[in-house]
């Protein structure tokens, strides 16, 4: 009787940790696969690009002087609504 019970349970408990083991191993094989497809590589080393002249360059890349004039006049819009206060730090 007690080997029964035994023997029931070793079964149910290897049904749990087969599924168990089946689903993780699953999840952790996408994890694990570090290789990128093509297109998500071009799109990573775009962004490591991006970033890389940024930081060179200290603020938004690749503008043109038509950028800093767009800049300037909605910040002197601002300065004429809201006052003559330093609108380029947090109050």
């Amino acid at each position: 009787m007690v080997l029964q019970r035994i023997f029931r349970l070793s079964s149910v408990l290897r049904s749990a940790v087969s599924v168990h083991l089946k689903r993780n191993i699953g999840v952790t094989a996408v994890a694990f696969n570090k290789e990128l497809d093509p297109v998500q590589k071009l799109f990573v080393d775009k962004i490591r690009e991006y970033k890389s002249k940024r930081q060179a360059s200290g603020g938004p890349v690749d503008i043109g002087p038509e950028y800093q004039q767009d800049l300037d006049r909605e910040l002197y819009k601002l300065k004429q609504m809201y006052g003559k206060g330093e609108m380029d730090t947090f109050p």
